[in-house]
């Protein structure tokens, strides 16, 4: 059996607070460029549905820049690594990979005839370095500045400058090359987080947290004055120049956006991005016709000049990592939720996504599942059910204030959609819930992972993390106990099969193991263990063929059931990432979501 990666569902770029985040555009305007982890993600500015994604760093990745010919781009790692790879072949093959500084790199830019190479950062002996592409060599010195650069610019056109802008609050600029410290600029009074130079080289402006910013000549570097007075009421973290060169777009941490006309110095468009925390705007790009902001929540606006107040376009996702997945009835979306208690809803055909808006969990959801209305029942470890609602056609459910409190931790749920009943295991007991309120209780003496339930027997599957799988009969409102099944690990996740047949369960140890529901009996006498690591998550196809298991060892292996000494493992489905939830839209496409705040559509057809 072959499989493909249909589409990325992307991650949203990394944001922390207090911290500049930098977007690279593509210079044939194709693309734009961000990282999140170990990953760069690479978008396309037209449909940003589609993405593509490069995992080759060992560790966090903090900046991504195409070349000004648009064939390779360079990332920056928090090691102090730059790789220079790629960007026609799909695999991205690898260039170069250089240590420019021993610390965390910044920013970088490259000189226009894509020769040279420009990184800053936090290094240990250096905050910056410049050197040829090809080769690696040397060709000048950051100097002059005494605290890490936050922020670097190749002059477009010769004679080249670079200028930094730093921690110290100064402005540095190098003439060269090869490249040697000319002065520095002192008119920032807080850190100088962003510098950059307009298209034709003639003039660069500089922004910092102190809300200024300032503009330069770009061939003397004298100060020609300050745009706004100031430019925003809080610090400015991102400046981006019009094609032309005659505006600057600025993003701040007073949650607004602003074009500014070069010639006047004065403000011609504002964009207000909200009054929430999460609305300060991190960081932004103007590519073409695009003018992008990502605000600190992480999401992706794409403003809209004629109408400030309202994006013409916000890409939604998770930028932390994902923890739970769920399957709405409907067969086209998909419930993801990550850490940080966000969840989105997304449409599996078109790949847009949408978060599920008002009071939720605040914190990490521990198990979803969508009811017969299309509502959305989630638990979180503020202990309590609490459930979305769909509030019309094509719009994302929206949290209702009722939350059942469920007195301990919950560990896991699930939902019997024909009568709205669910079960969810906590650390301390099984709860039966119909409709809104809890019915019955059965106190436990094991800690529960996982729950199951098969509507048509009315058997409860519980896993332990003492190694057994339990089973219950569910009698209208209360649980009778009945066979236990051992493992040889920790259960990680049990599913029944959905014409009842089966009960597949999976563990810590590796394993993969299939029950038949008449006895509980193992269904063949083959054993999958073909996972390297810990299974973290199981999933029946709809017709009840195939499996699909996701692990800590980063793949997804699809089993049959028919001929259960087959399999097809989907090497690295998540690179870098353990896989956290996997659930089947059709019986030839799975989706999976893991610690990189992806989700993949995968089509695996029938052998």
């Amino acid at each position: 059996m072959s499989y493909s990666n249909k589409y990325i569902l992307a991650a949203l770029p990394r944001t922390q607070r207090g911290t500049p985040l930098v977007l690279g555009g593509d210079p044939r305007g194709r693309n734009f460029l961000y990282t999140n982890g170990n990953s760069v993600i690479i978008r396309d500015i037209e449909n940003p549905a589609i993405a593509d994604v490069y995992t080759e760093h060992s560790c966090q990745v903090n900046v991504a820049k195409y070349s000004p010919s648009g064939f390779y781009i360079a990332s920056g790692d928090a090691s102090g690594k730059v790789r220079i790879w790629d960007t026609e072949n799909k695999e991205h093959i690898l260039k170069n990979e250089f240590q420019p500084i021993g610390g965390p790199i910044k920013d970088i830019a490259w000189s226009n005839d894509s020769q040279r190479i420009v990184v800053v950062g936090e290094g240990r002996e250096r905050f910056g370095h410049v050197f040829i592409a090809d080769t690696g060599t040397s060709v000048g010195e950051i100097s002059g500045q005494s605290k890490p650069i936050n922020s670097v610019d190749f002059r477009p056109a010769r004679p080249f400058r670079i200028v930094t802008a730093s921690e110290d609050n100064t402005l540095a600029v190098f003439e060269g090359p090869p490249f040697k410290f000319k002065c520095t600029k002192q008119v920032h009074t807080r850190f100088a987080q962003a510098i950059r130079y307009n298209k034709d080289g003639s003039l660069f402006a500089s922004a910092g947290f102190d809300g200024k910013i300032f503009l330069f000549d770009g061939v003397t570097s004298e100060l020609k004055g300050e745009i706004g007075s100031p430019a925003h009421k809080g610090g400015v973290y991102g400046i981006a120049w019009s094609p032309d060169g005659k505006q600057l777009l600025s993003c701040s941490g007073d949650k607004t956006c602003a074009i500014w006309d070069v010639e006047t110095m004065q403000r011609t468009t504002l964009f207000n991005m909200g009054t929430a925390v999460e609305n300060q705007q991190v960081s932004c790009l103007w590519q073409g016709k695009h003018l992008l902001s990502v605000s600190l929540s992480g999401v992706i606006n794409y403003l809209d000049v004629d109408n400030p107040d309202t994006p013409r376009q916000i890409v939604m996702g998770h930028n932390k990592p994902i923890t739970c997945l769920a399957l709405h009835t409907d067969n086209k979306t998909v419930y993801t939720s990550s850490h940080d208690g966000c969840v989105t809803t997304w449409n599996v055909e078109t790949g847009e996504g949408r978060h599920v808006k008002g009071q939720g969990h605040g914190n990490q959801l521990n198990g979803m599942r969508a009811t017969k209305d299309g509502a959305l029942l989630t638990i979180g470890i503020d202990d309590t059910l609490r459930k979305a609602v769909p509030q019309g056609e094509g719009d994302a459910p929206t949290y209702t204030d009722d939350a059942i409190p469920l007195g301990s931790q919950p560990r896991a749920m699930d939902h019997i959609v024909e009568d709205d009943t669910t079960i969810v295991a906590t650390v301390k007991e099984l709860a039966v819930i119909i409709g809104g309120s809890k019915q019955s209780t059965l106190p436990l003496k094991y800690e529960p992972t996982c729950v199951a339930i098969d509507p048509k027997s009315r058997y409860v599957a519980v896993g332990g993390a003492d190694n057994k799988v339990r089973l219950y009969t569910l009698d209208v409102r209360s649980l009778t106990p009945g066979v236990e099944l051992t493992h040889l690990g920790p259960v990680t996740d049990v599913k029944f099969s959905p014409d009842s047949q089966y009960l597949v369960a999976s563990d810590a140890n590796r394993k993969v193991i299939l029950y038949s529901t008449e006895e509980f009996k193992l269904a063949h006498n083959k054993e999958w263990g073909f996972h390297t690591a810990r299974v973290n998550c199981v999933a029946w196809s709809p017709d009840s063929k195939r499996i699909a298991s996701g692990s800590l060892d980063t793949s997804v292996i699809v089993w049959n059931v028919d001929t259960p000494a087959k399999h097809t493992i989907i090497k690295n489905a998540h690179p870098q990432s353990q896989i956290t939830g996997l659930s089947w839209v059709d019986d030839e496409t799975v989706v999976s979501v893991g610690q990189d705040a992806n989700t993949r559509v995968w089509t695996v057809p029938k052998a």
